[in-house]
């Protein structure tokens, strides 16, 4: 523990590991090993945002999609999904009933569906800014051309969130099919950084074939790209992909990964994702422990929230609607934190401002 308790107070003071170090870190988890990281992160992230927790309104607009990627619910190749799409009046209506429950930020998340065209998309994003100046847009449609990219942002779309997924290439190419590629997704992030969007990566933890050097890989790729936002998560089987029998990941492992993406960077906007309620029924509140700062509750219509089903059992309903936003305030209170009606901006000082 003396060796890992090291690693942690050096990756706290230097913000930074060698890719064999990283790799010591993963392999010596351990209960006292979390605590302590916990401690470290918690502090870090209390520096910077004080005990506030941002509050994302999740709108999953489209489960279509044209990728067939092994590990997902929605990939084109599953017949048994239920499809479906948002219009843009029920997007406006999501967003209308999210506002008036105290939601500053709007994540449009869907399958690269081939319906959302630019000129589709750039309409929803320019409503939603006008109805709505005081909001910040968020994006989760997967991979696009860099023009697509240029023409959201010229619409008023603030963020974007694309996992990369695995920062290692051979890995990549054990998820997805022969036509995707571990080149264009890092293409897109650098394209959408160059553009000016405020940019989310984030991978799976325990997907499949993932070893602990790909771990460590994902975790020098945090530090090197240095995201704005960082989406990680348990990796959860879905009953219709090839990996229908593959192990889900470990959910002490993914906090434990949460603190040490904090202690590489304190400022970055780090959720406590669904996964990690379908996994374990605290799993929100323990990851705010661990060091994450947000929270994304659904806001999709209740007909459709049980189709968007990445992976089976999938928290949508419940305390993770944004119904149960009054819930949620009282969840964060009962452990010493507040949600707050804001838009959560990275903060770009390091420290709380008086």
């Amino acid at each position: 523990m003396k060796k890992i308790k090291n690693l942690l107070e050096k990756l706290n003071k230097n913000r930074s590991l060698t890719l064999l170090e990283y790799e010591q870190l993963i392999s010596g988890y351990s209960k006292e090993a979390a605590e302590y990281a916990a401690a470290l992160a918690v502090e870090n992230r209390k520096r910077v945002y004080g005990t506030d927790i941002y509050i994302r309104g999740l709108i999953e607009v489209s489960n279509v999609c044209k990728n067939d990627c092994y590990y997902c619910g929605i990939r084109c190749s599953n017949k048994n999904c239920d499809r479906y799409r948002l219009t843009k009046e029920d997007i406006l209506l999501s967003a209308k009933e999210g506002y008036a429950l105290g939601f500053r930020t709007f994540v449009m998340q869907g399958g690269e569906d081939p319906h959302f065209t630019d000129e589709f998309l750039v309409d929803v994003i320019s409503s939603l800014k006008s109805l709505y100046p005081d909001c910040a847009i968020t994006l989760s449609l997967g991979e696009r051309s860099r023009e697509s990219y240029k023409a959201l942002k010229n619409a008023g779309a603030d963020r974007y969130l694309l996992r990369h997924e695995t920062a290692e290439k051979e890995h990549y190419q054990k998820l997805h099919p022969e036509n995707m590629s571990y080149d264009n997704r890092m293409e897109c992030l650098k394209n959408l950084k160059e553009l000016g969007f405020q940019v989310g990566c984030g991978f799976m933890v325990g997907s499949p074939y993932q070893t602990v050097q790909n771990l460590a890989k994902d975790l020098k790729f945090v530090e090197e790209f240095a995201p704005d936002m960082c989406g990680i998560g348990p990796y959860l089987t879905h009953k219709d992909t090839p990996f229908n029998n593959m192990p889900s990941g470990s959910f002490e492992l993914t906090l434990y990964l949460l603190s040490i993406i904090r202690l590489i960077s304190p400022e970055i906007l780090l959720p406590a994702t669904t996964a990690l309620g379908t996994i374990n029924p605290k799993g929100r509140e323990l990851g705010i422990l661990a060091g994450a700062n947000v929270i994304m509750p659904n806001l999709s219509p209740m007909s459709v929230r049980q189709k968007y089903m990445l992976y089976d059992n999938k928290a949508c309903i419940g305390d993770e609607a944004a119904e149960s936003v009054n819930n949620l305030k009282r969840s964060m209170e009962a452990i010493g934190y507040t949600v707050v009606t804001s838009r959560g901006d990275r903060s770009l000082t390091g420290f709380i401002t008086p």
